[in-house]
């Protein structure tokens, strides 16, 4: 007698969770329908008059997709209720990028038999109600509490040093914390933080909020318990670390002393505010998009390093963009290993299946595939030169949001193509590794080998 037994959800072929991409892609699309709609009435404008819709559909996708880029300024051309819709999708967009992430994460670990140790109940062995609750839970309040916290920090100082009154202090407090957190970028100011250079209290504090924002809610949580045991730590959690400090470093030295003596950024400065400027500059790249100095003003070795950083993004599962740090490491390994003449390749006390190699490579070769295509229709359709344009499309395939200043001055089908890019790049890594990790094809048989010359 044979017994009929329920599968779970990933293998149901009518439930959602059998298609990771078209879930998110449809989430993130009605999002940024909705903020096209709510932004594109006479309300939301300080003029009274109707937003272009192409500046609506922008404004929202950058929102939605936590980009940061802009065409026209946020806190002089939306009004109150224009700005609260920016805010509100902001907000949506990091959550749900957070949950969505993590929670295919617990999805992928649960299709590969592996735990998922950034959950409570890491004995279990199958995604539940309870589970999906508590992660969710944990998510939100996470979220909340940092953004609270930056709020108050940012407020408090706005409010005394600044001498801004108390309301418009928590406003503009309030709205960079959110900002900050999810990696958006957006400011009230036309000038983004440009004012706040050489006062690490405000630059510090939103620096803060965004590495934590981009290391990744499993990573996050992972810490939160095992912090003393490093031993303990998850694959992704090291290469996640590890690689966020190397980069924060490498990154605030190059931008320090590449910028060190540009009388348009950092040559006013002294020798501690030249590093804690190349520190924020730094961390703006892992897709943040806040600006201390004039990126346009740079010197094109910054920008070239800006692109490099922009591209590689922050932590799995959390608001930053890019191709995922993870990505980029798990790559390095492979490098490695090759180099040394292994047959595998080994992080820490652990292997790497050859399915996750192969994902890597994917994700890279198609967000560099982008990037490229992107480039080239830019250059030819606008009249800026290549290292302007790269990195115009570096950003928005990042969800970065900085800009040297062309944004504003691109034609419709320009914005278009930038808007496709934010919303590929927002979804793009994460659907492409969920739906490579839940496709599990085996053939019957096995064709004969043969190696090709490489090189």
């Amino acid at each position: 007698m044979r017994l009929l037994t329920r599968r779970p959800a990933w293998q149901r072929g009518g439930d959602g969770f059998r298609h990771p991409a078209q879930v998110i892609a449809a989430g993130f699309a009605a999002a940024v329908a909705v903020g096209t709609g709510l932004l594109s009435l006479p309300v939301a404008t300080r003029s009274g008059q109707r937003a272009e819709v192409v500046d609506a559909l922008f404004t929202a996708t950058s929102a939605v997709c936590v980009t940061g880029l802009i065409t026209v300024d946020t806190g002089s051309y939306w009004s109150g209720f224009g700005q609260a819709v920016i805010l509100l999708l902001i907000q949506v967009g990091g959550l749900g990028i957070m949950t969505l992430a993590t929670l295919f994460t617990v999805l992928v670990s649960r299709r590969l038999g592996l735990r998922a140790r950034f959950l409570a109940q890491a004995e279990t062995k199958s995604l539940n109600l309870s589970d999906v609750r508590g992660v969710v839970r944990r998510i939100v309040v996470f979220s909340l509490i940092s953004e609270a916290v930056v709020a108050v920090l940012l407020t408090v100082r706005l409010a005394t040093t600044y001498e801004q009154p108390f309301v418009s202090a928590l406003y503009d407090g309030v709205f960079h914390a959110i900002s900050a957190f999810n990696n958006a970028g957006f400011s009230t100011r036309a000038d983004s933080l440009m004012g706040y250079v050489a006062d690490p209290w405000i630059t510090l504090t939103v620096a803060t909020a965004v590495i934590l924002g981009g290391l990744g809610f499993p990573v996050v949580f992972e810490l939160t318990r095992t912090w003393r045991r490093p031993a303990f730590w998850s694959v992704t959690t090291r290469i996640t670390l590890v690689l966020t400090v190397v980069l924060l470093t490498a990154g605030t030295l190059v931008f320090t002393i590449a910028e060190y003596s540009n009388p348009a950024t950092f040559g006013p400065l002294d020798g501690p505010q030249k590093l804690l400027a190349g520190f924020f500059a730094s961390t703006m790249t892992r897709t943040a998009g806040f600006n201390s100095v004039d990126i346009g003003a740079m010197r094109p070795e910054s920008l070239l390093a800006s692109d490099v950083l922009m591209f590689i993004g922050g932590g799995s599962a959390g608001t930053a963009g890019g191709i995922k740090v993870t990505t980029f490491g798990l790559l390095a390994f492979v490098l490695w290993s090759e180099m040394r003449g292994e047959t595998h390749v080994n992080v820490g006390h652990r292997r790497i299946p050859t399915s996750n190699q192969r994902q890597a490579l994917a994700v890279v070769l198609l967000s560099a595939g982008a990037v490229v295509v992107a480039t080239f229709i830019l250059l030819a359709i606008t009249p800026y030169r290549l290292d302007v344009v790269l990195f115009e499309v570096v950003s928005a395939f990042g969800t970065v949001g900085l800009s040297t200043g062309i944004t504003g001055n691109l034609p419709p089908q320009a914005d278009i193509l930038l808007v496709m890019l934010m919303f590929a790049g927002r979804i793009g890594p994460l659907t492409l590794a969920s739906a490579l990790a839940l496709r599990d094809r085996n053939r019957r048989f096995e064709l004969p080998e043969e190696r090709t010359i490489v090189g």
